[in-house]
């Protein structure tokens, strides 16, 4: 067994969501949203050699010329992983998330039946957004698993690097990964638009390009989801607008006013007992008064239509902090820590 696979499972052993590694450092785990010392410290030199041999020749030459390397990796147990390597004040070193195998199912996550209603939507954007390590992947997973289960339907997934792998149920499942199998996601977009899709999941909505060709296969019948790093259902809205040049904002602002079906935010946080962790959510839906806030550029009203639009399975993320905090689900001091406005969550108090 390589030396990083024994890495690896000792970490999943501790229950660790991320592992860092660095020539020169102590080799940390992230467990429980805290980084710890791991048990195995490898030497400076075990760690470069461990790591460029995670590389093959073209991934080497790459990172010698600057750039960072995505790619997963599959231990012996079955289980896959996310890797990042890059340098750091010339030494190499590496971030490891660790995936899971099985899907979990959306009751499992704990998160709103909501997902399962937009999960069902025939075409238009959904979006679910959150800070890194906030547990996007996992519950973009969740929702196509579910179509997966319950469609007869053909999904395509572009994504850097492929982390959940899928096996076809109901569904025909192609998964694409960029630098392997496609260019970008912007050039995978539109030739998805061939393949014959219902459904396409874009990794990340990174720049106007993707943005752009995400859109338009929205607009053309498809459901497209994808994600972004916002805290925030409004700051979600103007993220995708300010990604685009000025002259093309309006065009943008029309066509996400008339595909958006839902925004989902989440973060992960610590749970009251210490046990695990637990993701706080915010919901936007796609209604006809969010469409017209985003057509006339008030995304700042936001908040008022979604506290008022529970009915419709909106809430704001301090909606569902005050619920976890009444469900003795998290502690008071963790809702204030994750609030994205704690005047707000005060008034709440």
């Amino acid at each position: 067994m390589r030396e990083i696979d024994k890495i690896i499972m000792a970490a999943r052993e501790a229950n660790a969501s991320d592992i860092h590694i660095t020539k020169g450092l102590y080799l940390l785990y992230r467990v429980k949203g805290t980084l710890v010392h791991a048990p195995m410290q490898p030497t400076p030199e075990e760690t470069e050699e461990m790591l460029y041999g995670l590389l093959d020749e073209g991934q080497k030459k790459r990172l010698d010329e600057g750039y960072d390397i995505d790619f997963a990796i599959q231990t012996e147990d079955g289980n896959r992983q996310r890797v990042n390597v890059f340098r750091t004040q010339k030494r190499i070193a590496a971030t490891i998330r660790l995936l899971n195998s099985y899907i979990p199912t959306l009751e499992e996550l704990n998160l709103p039946d909501q997902l399962y209603k937009l999960a069902q939507e025939p075409r238009g954007l959904i979006l679910v957004t959150g800070p890194t390590g906030s547990g996007k992947s996992t519950t973009l997973a969740s929702m196509i698993e579910y179509i997966n289960q319950t469609k007869s339907t053909h999904i395509i997934t572009i994504e850097d690097p492929i982390e959940y792998t899928y096996v076809g149920k109901k569904a025909l499942i192609h998964q694409r990964e960029t630098g392997q199998d496609v260019i970008s996601f912007a050039s995978a977009l539109r030739s998805a638009l061939r393949e014959d899709p219902d459904i396409i999941l874009v990794g990340e909505m990174r720049d106007y390009e993707t943005i752009s060709a995400a859109l338009t296969a929205a607009e053309t019948g498809h459901l497209v989801l994808s994600t972004l790093h916002t805290t925030g259902a409004a700051q979600t809205i103007d993220r995708v607008i300010d990604a685009c040049p000025g002259g093309s904002q309006n065009q943008i602002r029309t066509q996400l006013s008339s595909v958006i079906k839902g925004v989902i935010t989440q973060c992960l946080m610590p749970t009251a007992d210490g046990q695990g962790r637990i993701a706080g959510t915010e919901i936007l839906m796609g209604t006809d008064a969010v469409c017209n806030l985003i057509r006339e550029s008030k995304s700042h009203q936001m908040a008022s239509v979604m506290q008022s639009g529970s009915a419709l399975g909106m809430h704001t993320l301090n909606m569902d902090l005050m619920r976890l905090v009444s469900q003795r689900k998290i502690t008071q001091q963790t809702a204030i820590q994750y609030t994205n406005d704690r005047r707000d969550l005060e008034q709440y108090f």
